[in-house]
Parts: structure tokens; C-alpha cells; sequence
């Protein structure tokens, strides 16, 4: 009997730039592609939130249709099954005598949690994972993961010092091997398309990074990246990245190719500043595992902050008495993505004006955003509670004057109705019903 290995699928939806696949291209043996959709992402178990919301479920849909359509024209099939991944998994290699588990290494600590459940449940089966969700590899960093900088600064001037470290991307494959054809694959749930919302997939980041990268928005990067409108303002690419429908180093590669034709500046190298973010958050995140969603974080003391329904409600229905706020959660509820300025003004508002615990608004931003990024959300989130990386011990974006800064004349405000909403402090916040944590 011919060798049989399951390749796990999960934030690697991808043909190009896919190790494992490039590896798996001239195996000689029969490939199972698997994705497991975990009934635990629908219901309400994260700090009162759902895993995972309709945009993000949306576009995961999207994404492996794409997937899907990729790699039947190279003739194999995804199956995409529910179930929780350690029992599925264990159970298809139990009955399709697979003798080898590949998936991309992840840096989440549940993650990494069910991926160690698959290696007591089968201690038989030879399990090999890549890391192709960043930019280096950890024998590429100019130090080891322990002593990984603890903050963003160290980290950039160290890694910025070997550039060559950054590997080019691979090409799409070419050929795959022929599946397991044990079973029947199982049809990919309906995506429900919504106007005017980006799509899903492979294709579609192709064919966003073309556009981004032939237009003249690279250039300009950095003075409009802190607009809170404006499609083209910022890349977009987290959209993308997110579920591994391209890679870092794709993009990263692209901007290089960009700047060699056009030129480099500023903007340019803003881009790949901000890729650079995403890489420590990543590394950072494999680093402290579970202090990643802790309230104190990495710090000895736990922020004056507490949870109130109330106050909590108010900020995720953007019903706060900040119209500004109320504008970026309703943007935020409707199209499931947000700016990073909008992001940093509704969690700075959460945690400083309304004094509610961070972890409530991460979770609510997990199950909101189409983008969502363990490492980089629960990261930042902490970033701005004080508890986390940023050496100044948390950060204050006082409403008023970012609303003077990025929404002088209201544009933002009234397009998502941030002033129709308001409410009267005295009717959601008293203070005294709602004693501080110590």
C-alpha cells in the first residue's frame, strides 16, 4: 500500500508560497487535504463571544472554495468536515491508515494545545510542521525565541540588520499527488455574499495585490495609512494574510519588486515596517503562550479596569457617549473590518474611558473582524490595556482629539451614524454599582 500523509489546512490557504505543498509536490504517495470547521467557533464560550463571527465565517467560506478550486485543477480534493480537529484527525488516520500528519505551525496556544492531543492520541504517527505563517523561521532570527526582544523596537533593529534572512517566496505548484479516495469529499458550505464586501480567497488576493501594487497607493503609504476611511488608504493585505490566502512574504516580496521599479521612500518602507509588526507579534505570541490572554499579561499587576455588562454593550452596539466610537463599532458590526487608527481608538476608549477589561473587547474583535490574527489582536489589545509590549505602559487615544485629527468635519462620524446613537452618561454609567479590581 502506497504511503498516505494528511496535510491539516488552516490559516495556509494557499498554492503559492506553500511549503508543504512544494514539498508534497513530487511525494509519491496519496495526500488527504483536510479543514476542519470546530463547532466551538459558534458559540458564545470567549468572554460571552462567539470564536468567530458571519463576516470572518463568510470569508473563511470563500477562502477554501478558492482552495478548493486550486487544488481540484491539480487533481486532488479538499474535504472539509466538522468536528473537533484532535478527534477528526485521529480518527481519519485510524481508518485511511495515514502514516504521516503535516499543518503549518501555529502560534497560539489552544492551537498549538490540539495539535500535542493529536500527538498522545496517535504516538504511532510521524508529525511534521512548517513554519510559513511569517517571515523567518526561527533558525533564521538573529536570536533564539527565548530570548526573543521584548519590544517591537529591539526586535526591528536586530532583524532590519540581515535582511537577506527573509526567503523569496516559493512558486504554486504544479502537481499534486493523487488523494486518498477513500471517501467521499464533503461539499463546502454556502458563502452568503454581501454587497459591497471584499471577497475571500486565493483569486481574489492575487488579484488585490496586482491592483494595490500597479497603482500609485504604495507611494503614499504612510501619510494615509491613519485615515479611518477609504478602501485604498491602507493595503488591505490583512484580510488576506489572516487565513494564509497569500503570505508575508509575498506581499514583503512585492514591495521589494515595487520599490525597484518605482523607487523606494518613506511609504514603502512603511509597509514593510508594518509587516515587520505582525512578525514580533507573532514570535511574541509564541513566546509567553497562554500570558498572551491573561489580564495582568506580562506585567505583575492587573490593570484598575473590571467588567460591566452595561458599559460593555454600549461600546460592542456603539451606543457610548462618543460618537466617534459609536461610528467605528457600527463600521465594524456592518462590514466586519475597521481601520488599525479606528481599532486603537475603540480599544483605547474601552479600556480608558469606559474602564472595562480588556479581554472582553478582544474577544468581541475576534468574532468581529475578517482579519483576525491571534497573535496580532490579543497583542495589540494588550498593547493598548498596559499590559503587554509597549515599554510606556499602555496607550491613551483621548477621543477628542482624534476625532479633531482624523474626522474634522463629521464625514466619518455621520456615513456610519455615530451621533444618532448617543447616550446620556447618567443613563449606562454609574459608577457606583461598579467597584474597581485592585
Amino acid at each position: 500500500m502506497k504511503k498516505r500523509v494528511l496535510y491539516w489546512l488552516q490559516n495556509d490557504l494557499r498554492i503559492s508560497d506553500n511549503v508543504i505543498l512544494s514539498e508534497l509536490e513530487h511525494f509519491n504517495g496519496e495526500l488527504d487535504l483536510i479543514y476542519v470547521i470546530e463547532p466551538r467557533w459558534f458559540k458564545q464560550s470567549n468572554y460571552q463571544q462567539r470564536p468567530v463571527g458571519k463576516h470572518r465565517y463568510r470569508f473563511l467560506i470563500q477562502s477554501l472554495q478558492a482552495f478548493s478550486n486550486a487544488v481540484e485543477a491539480l487533481g486532488q480534493t479538499l474535504h472539509v468536515v466538522t468536528g473537533e480537529p484532535e478527534v477528526v484527525i485521529h480518527e481519519r488516520i485510524k481508518k485511511h491508515g495515514i502514516s504521516t500528519l503535516v499543518c503549518t505551525e501555529q502560534v497560539g496556544y489552544y492551537e498549538q494545545k490540539q495539535l500535542k492531543k493529536i500527538t498522545e492520541l496517535c504516538p504511532e504517527l510521524d508529525i511534521k510542521t512548517y513554519q510559513q505563517d511569517t517571515l523567518f523561521t526561527a533558525p533564521d532570527l538573529p536570536f533564539s525565541v527565548a530570548d526573543l526582544p521584548k519590544n517591537f523596537t529591539a526586535f526591528r533593529k536586530k532583524v532590519e540588520a540581515e535582511p537577506a534572512a527573509i526567503a523569496a517566496p516559493r512558486d504554486a505548484v504544479s502537481r499534486l499527488p493523487h488523494p486518498v479516495q477513500l471517501c467521499p469529499a464533503q461539499p463546502i458550505p454556502d458563502a452568503v455574499t454581501e454587497p459591497e464586501s471584499v471577497s475571500g480567497g486565493l483569486f481574489a488576493a492575487q488579484q488585490h495585490c496586482q491592483h494595490y501594487f500597479s497603482s500609485p497607493a504604495p507611494a503614499c503609504y504612510k501619510e494615509t495609512r491613519n485615515e479611518l476611511d477609504g478602501f485604498s488608504n491602507t493595503t488591505k493585505f490583512s484580510l488576506w494574510l489572516a487565513g494564509g490566502s497569500i503570505s508575508a512574504k509575498q506581499v514583503y516580496a512585492e514591495v521589494e519588486h515595487y520599490e525597484h521599479i518605482n523607487g523606494a521612500n518613506e511609504s514603502t518602507y512603511w509597509i514593510k515596517f508594518e509587516l515587520l509588526w505582525r512578525e514580533y507579534f507573532k514570535w511574541h505570541a509564541k513566546h509567553v503562550g497562554r500570558q498572551l490572554y491573561r489580564f495582568k499579561g506580562q506585567k505583575k499587576t492587573a490593570p484598575l479596569t473590571t467588567f460591566n455588562s452595561q458599559r460593555f454593550a454600549s461600546w460592542c452596539q456603539g451606543t457610548t457617549p462618543f460618537p466617534l466610537v459609536n461610528a467605528i463599532m457600527h463600521e465594524l458590526n456592518e462590514t466586519g473590518y475597521i481601520s488599525n487608527r479606528s481599532r486603537q481608538i475603540a480599544a483605547s476608549c474601552l479600556v480608558n474611558e469606559l474602564a472595562v477589561d480588556w479581554r472582553f473587547g478582544a474577544a468581541y474583535f475576534e468574532q468581529q473582524l475578517i482579519d483576525y490574527d491571534v497573535a496580532a489582536n490579543w497583542g495589540n489589545w494588550q498593547y493598548i490595556a498596559g499590559v503587554g509590549v509597549d515599554p510606556r505602559g499602555g496607550r491613551h487615544f483621548h477621543i477628542n482629539k482624534q476625532t479633531a485629527l482624523y474626522d474634522p468635519t463629521g464625514c466619518y462620524i455621520r456615513k456610519w451614524q455615530g451621533d444618532k446613537t448617543v447616550s446620556r452618561v447618567v443613563d449606562i454609567y454609574d459608577a457606583a454599582d461598579w467597584p474597581l479590581n485592585e
